[in-house]
């Protein structure tokens, strides 16, 4: 198993795994899965921040994928991110999520960002907010019942880490 920093050769593959969590599972609250032309543009925007876009691959077919993204637009935020992984379902608890979360705290690290922010979806899902809790990060909150998937309300678990020094110092360039 390898992890290395996402192609446009991928896309196609990330489409599939992520149209499988879009009609069937409820990490996600998009209701229709975007197209491959979609997604290229949303990676394209993440790249263009610097941020990581990350595969998990194992002979040759890609396990899934994880990605960093900002928060939030607003400048004060610009510090914060916030991760999203998603596993081919033929790969899931086999540690593939925990290598991908691992990689990409790594990376996120190295640059600017303070402070990494892990929306969940659904309150129920547990195996996330485990790999979460494993690397270290904290229960923040809870929104109940703010999405609506497959007939029934969701919550949304917010969990949150510091990256590398974290609010400790002032980030560089600040007074």
């Amino acid at each position: 198993m390898t992890v290395r920093p996402s192609t446009e050769a991928d896309l196609l593959r990330i489409q599939q795994i992520y149209s499988h969590h879009v009609t069937r599972g409820t990490a996600t609250f998009e209701i229709t899965p975007p197209d491959v032309e979609e997604l290229t543009r949303r990676r394209a925007s993440i790249l263009s921040e610097g941020l990581p876009y990350l595969v998990a691959e194992a002979e040759g077919q890609i396990t899934g994928y994880a990605y960093a993204s900002r928060y939030r637009p607003r400048p004060a935020y610009r510090f914060t991110i916030e991760d999203s992984i998603y596993i081919h379902p033929d790969h899931v608890g086999k540690g593939i999520g925990r290598l991908l979360l691992i990689e990409l705290i790594k990376q996120c690290e190295q640059g600017p960002w303070r402070q990494m922010i892990a929306v969940i979806g659904d309150s129920n899902n547990a195996p996330s907010i485990r790999l979460h809790q494993a690397l270290g990060f904290r229960h923040a909150g809870l929104f109940q019942a703010v999405g609506w998937k497959f007939g029934r309300w969701l919550d949304t678990v917010l969990m949150q880490r510091a990256l590398g020094a974290g609010d400790q110092t002032v980030p560089d360039g600040l007074p």
